[in-house]
């Protein structure tokens, strides 16, 4: 039969006898989808490690699974289309586990003549030769010839965010960190703060004007009756405030609310009374993005317009920081550019050499460097190697180093709204991690920026002798 096409077979030209079969291995994504279609989320039929210990219910959950490989046959194959599906008893009789290939068959053991009714003997066996499922359909057989296009399914994706989980599970099991919460005035601002401390990531000190924050959380209708509150004429004097806190020791942690993040930095960089250190202050997203192996840290896209190369040293220190915190031993630093060459047309693949030689001289270190780097041969083997790269960084980066902050707000919104990526987001560099939240974030977002900052905070006290210190 010509694949391009789905033929039926009529009840007057069906024999007893006659079979069909289809094989298909099961996959995370198959137990994924059949959830997401079924709303079936017990955890003994979509966790893996669950379901490891919970045989009955695998039998059912799975079974169902290769159930419907048996309807597939049914429906494309023997009857085929124009078939109507009439009844089925099916018997489960051993689970289907990851990675088994299942083959679905039918055999038609009886026709009545006076419905055109089929009665079909079904069974899946895997790929050992063994029963999983046993029994009967019974289906009405078209009795009109039916050939049509076979129809192209849609490529379908799964995307998960299991990075994101793991960060929030290593938070876990120690006291929350005190939080200095800048003006959060806001429905959106007071959410994050209260969902920050159901998940026992930070104990939040709401900073700003009384009134204005208990009306966000009546909006919200969030309960902050057990949080500290400390009054603020305006965002100004909040974000004041909230940085002689941090100063004072009392907190551990910025997070902001509903002022501009200009005005919150203003305060931080206050060479008088701020958060500075040695280190150049910068941004970096913790990007979570379907279909990558790993996350991706995108720096800097939030505070430096146009870094001097000397600021971009200071943007790769931090963010080679981050990374070890997040349990990365050595990262691969990809220094972005639109190519991958060396060329004075192209300031950006001037900075990148020169940066690599400064890693090489070991003014940068902790991680391994390599730009220019073309964004396509920094994150895809076979890019890089089609273009000849050979490089331990290009096709394998886990840090993306952008020209400035035009090219990296564009890179995290592109993989952010077209990738469906996940954009976690902290400020690094000051004495204390800040947390820059979105009203656009998911919560999973707003949990895993603040589990990042609460890693960094713990790590500091231990850090290497590389970690940022204070200026005195």
């Amino acid at each position: 039969m010509d694949d391009d096409f789905i033929e039926n077979r009529t009840f007057d030209e069906i024999a007893i006898g006659e079979e069909a079969n289809l094989t298909r291995s099961l996959s995370q994504d198959d137990i994924q989808l059949f959830a997401l279609v079924s709303g079936d989320v017990n955890p003994a039929h979509v966790d893996a490690d669950y379901a490891a210990t919970d045989i009955f219910h695998r039998v059912i959950a799975h079974g169902m699974w290769g159930g419907g490989l048996i309807s597939a046959v049914l429906g494309t194959q023997l009857p085929g289309p124009g078939a109507i599906y009439l009844s089925q008893s099916l018997r489960f009789l051993k689970p289907v586990d990851l990675g088994d290939a299942i083959t679905a068959s039918v055999r038609v053991i009886e026709k009545i003549p006076e419905h055109g009714t089929l009665v079909l003997q079904c069974v899946c066996r895997n790929q050992k030769g063994e029963d999983v499922i046993t029994g009967e359909a019974q289906v009405r057989a078209p009795a009109e010839k039916i050939r049509r296009p076979r129809m192209t399914l849609p490529d379908v994706r799964v995307s998960r965010h299991d990075a994101y989980r793991h960060l929030i599970e290593e938070t876990q099991g120690q006291t929350p960190l005190p939080t200095a919460v800048v003006h959060p005035c806001s429905s959106a601002a007071i959410t994050a703060a209260v969902e920050a401390a159901e998940a026992g990531l930070i104990d939040p000190i709401l900073i700003g004007p009384e009134k204005r924050i208990r009306a966000a959380a009546k909006e919200a209708g969030k309960d902050v009756s057990a949080f500290r509150l400390i009054a603020a004429d305006h965002s100004h004097d909040a974000a004041a405030k909230a940085v002689a806190l941090v100063r004072a020791g009392d907190a551990k942690l910025l997070m902001k609310g509903s002022l501009h993040t200009d005005e919150l930095m203003s305060a931080v960089v206050s060479r008088a009374t701020g958060l500075r250190t040695e280190r150049r202050i910068s941004h970096a997203y913790v990007m979570d993005v379907p279909g990558h192996p790993t996350p991706l840290i995108i720096t800097d896209a939030a505070i430096n317009i146009a870094p001097s190369l000397e600021e971009k040293a200071d943007i790769i220190r931090n963010a080679i920081d981050l990374a070890h915190v997040l349990g990365i031993a050595e990262p691969k630093v990809a220094i972005l550019s639109a190519v991958e060459t060396v060329t004075a047309a192209l300031p950006s693949t001037l900075e990148a050499a020169a940066l690599c030689k400064m890693a090489d001289r070991g003014q940068i270190s902790g991680g391994i460097l390599d730009g220019p780097l073309a964004l396509d041969n920094a994150i895809s083997e076979a890019a890089a190697k089609e273009k000849g790269i050979v490089s331990a960084v290009a096709g394998r980066a886990e840090i993306l180093v952008v020209p400035n902050l035009e090219a990296g707000n564009m890179l995290a919104k592109q993989l952010t709204f077209l990738g469906g990526a996940d954009a976690a987001g902290v400020v690094l560099g000051a004495r204390v991690p800040i947390v820059l939240t979105s009203r656009a974030d998911s919560l999973r977002t707003r949990l895993a920026s603040c589990a990042i900052a609460v890693l960094l905070a713990r790590a500091a006290p231990k850090a290497a002798p590389g970690l940022p210190q204070a200026l005195t």
